[in-house]
């Protein structure tokens, strides 16, 4: 993934209230899972953490906490 379309997730996440971009080790918590679950899921309109959620069996504990963590907001 490209560092700008990175930044845009993050930018994307952030916006929709995530915790990604709200802690310092939650920016790249979901990087990993993102691109092997969700790589063409385009960001915006809460759609990368709605994909997210749906492999929630599947993602790495880092990443369900920092998704845990946006549901408690």
């Amino acid at each position: 993934m490209s560092k700008l379309r990175f930044a845009v997730l993050v930018l994307a996440m952030g916006c929709s209230g995530s915790a990604v971009a709200q802690t310092a080790d939650g920016r790249g918590a979901c990087k990993a899972d993102y691109d092997k679950y969700c790589a063409g899921t385009p960001p915006g309109g809460g759609r990368v953490v709605a994909c997210l959620t749906k492999q929630q069996n599947q993602l790495s504990d880092a990443c369900k906490k920092v998704l845990a963590s946006r549901k408690a907001q």
